[in-house]
């Protein structure tokens, strides 16, 4: 048999995943699973990550997101490019009208804004309101529209199986056999329910019918699947994955060319740009040497097609100057003689040895990475310069991670576990115990907690760490497109106001071979400005 899971959250659905994408994507390879779908809630944030494993082991992945609408959840998977930027353009109007680590979506959303997509429908089991639904998205997306059933032993499968028919069969729908799959084996079990307890913000006893009722919901083998599933809702897995020709390798990011004037190419403008700074750089003449390394470096740069970044970077730089604010590039472009010439460094290379190959290598293939640092107090008029010239649609900051750390892990862990809050802060305080469980044991059994508590703890904690918590913005990376940046990668708001960040972090740019600036604060650029 075959089989393709098409409905899984990984720990990117902050508090409900149990397991790293690259987990998921390598036991459904281990399995002989045909294809894995990485749907989590109004997210896109693990595709990156599941993609990269995805590659290494061969296996198909499907790009998709949950959404729950009204009792309904909606599984969206994406066909191909035209596709995925709609459900990245859907995932970003209901964050964006959302706060931070929210998302709202409306029925009327989905009406003509997926007409590439396929969708997965999981009736509520009310049965007024999922005949009102059903017709609404039997006529919305016809012939892409499958009812999932999702057996997770329960003790209601049947029932829920019949229910579910009776609907396919009022609009002659196919169904399709779906997993729920929070987890890559059922061993996370005990950390799943922990995650959700802190979720919850109470104790993993006090969840009651908030606690799934088993472990079901792990990439279960196929020969289980074989008994629980009729074969056709699982051969109709295959036939959805063959719909799915989308790959993360199909992106193309094109650096916008606002700064390049209309009668002059790119090349032509970074070139006439390096000269006129080369002239003010030695007026009394370029050294020969200098000359040729210019030559050489406007050679790989027009290779790489990496004009439109550096011309990017040169008109923040002169936005600051002219407004009397203290910048300069650092780090590998100092390597550049180029950079030199813009202004955007101040290192002279008849000071020092350069390498410019330390800043790009077409042997490397990986893009330039400027890191440019401003006055602290005035860097946000900068960050405003680069919203307003671009517009929102264009211009976001890259997203950062924030993880599970010891301290934390041990606080959130041990309030799940229902351990007293006097006892945590003190284990929080003090990790003296981190590699001595003999330690741990004995504290536990002071604190009169059960002795086989102290390895449980232990062992969450160490499952925990790592683990993302929420999404949160980059000091100061933006990623800036020429086509609108949501057909890219999905963006939401920050918690500061006036501010946006994609849903990929610095790890996945890199990965996917996008290009940043980095927006950076130094609070000595301040002190120099006011001596």
């Amino acid at each position: 048999m075959a089989y393709a899971e098409l409905h899984c959250l990984s720990n990117f659905t902050f508090l409900r995943g149990a397991s790293k994408p690259e987990e998921l994507v390598y036991k459904a390879s281990a399995l002989g699973y045909s294809a894995l779908a990485i749907t989590d809630e109004c997210s896109m944030t693990a595709v990156v990550k599941a993609h990269t494993a995805a590659l290494d082991c061969g296996l198909q992945l499907i790009i998709g997101s949950e959404f729950h609408l009204d009792n309904q959840c909606l599984i969206v998977l994406v066909s191909n490019r035209q596709s995925y930027a709609e459900l990245s353009a859907l995932i970003t109007t209901a964050r964006r009208r959302s706060s931070k680590g929210e998302y709202q979506l409306d029925w009327s959303d989905l009406n003509e804004t997926l007409p590439n997509s396929l969708l997965i429908w999981l009736p509520s089991g009310i049965l007024e309101a999922d005949h009102k639904i059903g017709e609404q998205l039997n006529r919305w997306f016809n012939q892409r529209l499958w009812i999932g059933v999702e057996h997770l032993l329960n003790g209601d499968e049947t029932n829920k199986y019949y229910y579910y028919r009776n609907l396919a069969a009022l609009w002659q729908l196919p169904m399709v056999a779906c997993g729920d799959v929070h987890m890559h084996q059922k061993q996370s079990r005990a950390l799943q329910d922990t995650l959700t307890a802190i979720r919850h913000n109470c104790s993993v006893m006090e969840l009651g019918e908030r606690r799934f009722a088993n472990a079901e919901r792990h990439l279960r083998s196929l020969a289980h699947l074989n008994k629980i599933y009729p074969a056709a809702l699982l051969a109709e897995t295959i036939n959805i994955a063959k719909r799915c020709h989308f790959s993360l390798e199909q992106l193309r990011y094109e650096y916008p060319d606002k700064v390049v004037p209309q009668h002059l190419s790119p090349a032509e403008q970074l070139y006439f740009l390096t000269e006129q700074g080369a002239k003010k750089r030695w007026p009394k003449g370029t050294p020969k040497h200098i000359s040729q390394q210019i030559k050489h470096e406007l050679q790989i740069i027009s290779e790489l097609q990496y004009e439109c970044y550096f011309l990017t970077v040169h008109d923040l730089v002169a936005f600051a100057r002219s407004r009397d604010i203290l910048c300069q590039g650092r780090g590998s472009a100092a390597n550049s003689v180029v950079c030199y010439c813009l202004f955007i460094t101040e290192v002279s290379p008849e000071q020092v040895s350069l390498l410019f190959e330390r800043f790009i290598s077409t042997e490397r293939n990986e893009p330039p990475d400027i890191d440019v640092d401003f006055e602290h107090e005035r860097r946000e008029e900068v960050i405003q310069y680069i919203y307003q010239r671009y517009g929102r649609e264009h211009a976001a900051l890259a997203a950062t991670i924030i993880t599970y750390r010891p301290r934390s892990a041990v606080r959130d862990v041990g309030k799940a576990l229902g351990l007293d809050a006097l006892f945590i802060e003190q284990l929080s305080q003090s990790l003296s115990w981190w590699d001595r469980g003999a330690d741990l044991q004995a504290q536990f059994e002071k604190a009169g907690a059960r002795s086989d508590m102290a390895e449980h703890f232990y062992n969450l904690v160490q499952q925990i760490l790592g683990f993302p918590r929420h999404l949160s913005q980059h000091v100061g990376g933006f990623i800036i497109t020429k086509s609108p940046i949501n057909t890219l990668v999905p963006v939401e708001n920050a918690s500061m106001p006036d501010r946006t960040v994609i849903q990929w972090d610095k790890e996945d740019i890199e990965a996917l071979g996008l290009l940043k600036i980095d927006i950076l604060a130094l609070g000595m650029l301040t002190a120099i400005h006011r001596c």
